[in-house]
């Protein structure tokens, strides 16, 4: 079974930029991994997923050209970049992973991080 913990939650300004991380515990091979939020009172929200190793990417079309997802396969970690920060991005987010499909579907992923909340004050 593996294991996800994603970091680099926290309070920011609107317009601020901040990365978050995503340590898979092992099974990094083949991975695909996607990002997601949930904010109170609505569904999760799929932002972005990312191959193994890491040659094809796929976004959301809230996100697109202000978030960026990448990996480093040494470190076994996947790396959500997002800028120009908005109180709409307010949320938790979590990552996932599946070992089948590059998809921003929820239902395709098999494994789930515990989340970590971002705030965007204004």
């Amino acid at each position: 079974q593996v294991q996800l913990q994603e970091s680099g939650g926290g309070l920011v300004q609107v317009g601020d930029s901040l990365r978050l991380s995503c340590t898979l515990s092992t099974r990094t091979i083949n991975s695909y991994v996607g990002w997601f939020r949930q904010a109170p009172g609505k569904e999760r929200e799929s932002l972005a997923a990312i191959s193994w190793p890491g040659t094809r990417t796929t976004y959301a079309g809230s996100v697109k050209g202000r978030f960026t997802i990448s990996r480093d396969n040494v470190k076994g970690m996947v790396h959500l970049q997002m800028n120009n920060l908005k109180p709409e991005d307010t949320a938790v987010y979590y990552c996932a992973v599946n070992y089948r499909t590059l998809s921003l579907s929820v239902y395709d992923y098999d494994f789930w991080g515990q989340g970590t909340q971002v705030t965007v004050s204004s």
